[in-house]
C-alpha cells in the first residue's frame, strides 16, 4: 500500500502543478505562445488524475495507462521546459517526478 501512497502523491503533485501552470499561463503577456503549454499542462492533468482514479481502486491492469501517463508527463516537461516562467520549470520538474514514479512502480 505505500508504494500505492508514494505514486498518488506524485500524480497529485503533476496534477496540481499542470493545473496551477495552465491557469498562470493564461495571465502571460503572449497568451498565444503559451498555448500549446496550457494544452499539454491540460491534458497531462487528466491523464494523471485517471491514472490515480484507476490505482486508487484494486484494478491490476493498468500498464497501458501507466505508459501513457510517462509519455504526457515528459511532453508536457518538455514543453514547459521551453518557457522561462517559474511556473513552467515547476511544473517541468512535477512532470519529470510523476514520470520516474511510474517508471518505478511499472518495475
Amino acid at each position: 500500500m505505500m508504494r500505492n501512497q508514494e505514486i498518488l502523491n506524485k500524480l497529485s503533485d503533476c496534477i496540481n502543478a499542470c493545473n496551477y501552470c495552465a491557469d498562470a499561463c493564461l495571465d502571460e503577456d503572449n497568451v498565444k505562445m503559451m498555448a500549446k503549454c496550457i494544452r499539454t499542462d491540460k491534458v497531462c492533468a487528466s491523464v494523471c488524475a485517471t491514472l490515480a482514479d484507476v490505482l486508487a481502486t484494486k484494478h491490476t491492469n493498468v500498464k497501458g495507462l501507466m505508459d501513457y501517463c510517462i509519455q504526457i508527463c515528459e511532453e508536457c516537461a518538455q514543453e514547459c521546459e521551453k518557457h522561462e516562467h517559474q511556473h513552467c520549470k515547476e511544473c517541468a520538474k512535477a512532470c519529470r517526478d510523476c514520470a520516474d514514479a511510474c517508471r518505478k512502480y511499472a518495475a
